[in-house]
């Protein structure tokens, strides 16, 4: 792995490969892979995870390829508990190919049972065809596509959980987002706690750990991953607040952490002040929504 610091590790005087600002603690590859390893554990201990199956939603990128790793290293010695990897294959051309390769070949390396579903196959049209008839931005139709399919993949598969690749970044990211558009159903919804029926609960266990100490960790585990970012990134609402973040955090480390922590203490003194929505199934296809016809059914104008 390439030394991105001059400074030796703080806990064993090896090249230390990144820095935490917010610690002040340089790390080793070996102490940067257990310093991540430990939050992960120390999320998942939040969870009270029933014995059952996990399943893991697996693009190939970084995130979600360090995820499976940390989740097999973690949890393969429990035989009560299996994973199961599900990659959402959204077709975009140029991009989704080389990260499904990528899913493919950690799956295979590691014995972990792999489901590719595809929106061609579930909705008839790849994310590439559907953009050429719509005015909605990408990331909005491919989120709610996404989690329309990874749900009910989930669900087939008999998973009692979904497990996210979302970092210490995208949390605080998405919890910003939603105070910028004033959203508190959307933001309310982000507690792990709040679970309904029909859709299977979601666990996040690198949520607090920063998107440079996962690409470095997937580097130091010697994971293959795809550089390239998403095409149609640039165009979403979410950039804007990450390059802000980014530059609030590099000014004031820590940042992040506070929002994700505030969001917690939130959370909990709100108590059932905002109960979740009542949800009934989709009558089109079946998966739950808050009033007759989901979000993804919308987009692709069905009735």
């Amino acid at each position: 792995m390439k030394i991105t610091t001059k400074h030796p590790c703080t806990r064993c005087n090896n090249p230390a490969v990144v820095f935490q600002p917010y610690s002040g603690m340089h790390l080793c590859e070996q102490h940067l892979i257990d310093d991540v390893t430990r939050k992960a554990k120390r999320d998942l201990r939040k969870y009270n995870l029933s014995p059952g199956t996990i399943a893991v939603a697996l693009s190939g990128g970084k995130d979600s390829s360090a995820l499976l790793h940390l989740l097999h290293t973690i949890l393969a010695p429990n035989r009560k508990i299996k994973i199961v990897a599900i990659t959402v294959d959204e077709g975009i051309s140029g991009y989704r190919e080389k990260t499904i390769e990528n899913a493919s070949s950690l799956t295979n390396n590691l014995g972990v049972e792999h489901t590719i579903v595809s929106f061609e196959e579930s909705f008839g049209r790849t994310l590439d065809n559907i953009l050429e008839t719509t005015a909605h931005p990408p990331c909005s139709i491919c989120g709610a596509l996404r989690k329309n399919l990874l749900n009910r993949t989930a669900k087939e598969l008999g998973a009692g959980y979904l497990a996210i690749g979302h970092n210490l970044d995208d949390e605080a990211q998405t919890i910003l987002i939603n105070h910028l558009r004033g959203d508190i159903s959307r933001l309310v919804r982000l507690s792990h706690a709040r679970v309904q029926p029909g859709l299977v609960p979601r666990i996040k266990p690198l949520r607090h750990v920063p998107e440079s100490e996962v690409a470095a960790y997937a580097g130091a585990v010697g994971l293959a991953v795809c550089p390239k970012a998403c095409p149609y990134m640039n165009e979403a609402y979410r950039l804007g607040v990450r390059v802000f973040l980014r530059e609030f955090e590099n000014a004031h480390p820590g940042t992040r952490h506070g929002i994700v922590r505030g969001f917690d203490q939130m959370i909990g003194a709100l108590g059932d002040t905002y109960p979740p929505a009542s949800l009934v199934p989709c009558r089109v296809c079946g998966e739950p929504c808050t009033d007759g016809l989901c979000q993804a059914c919308k987009l692709l104008g069905r009735a």
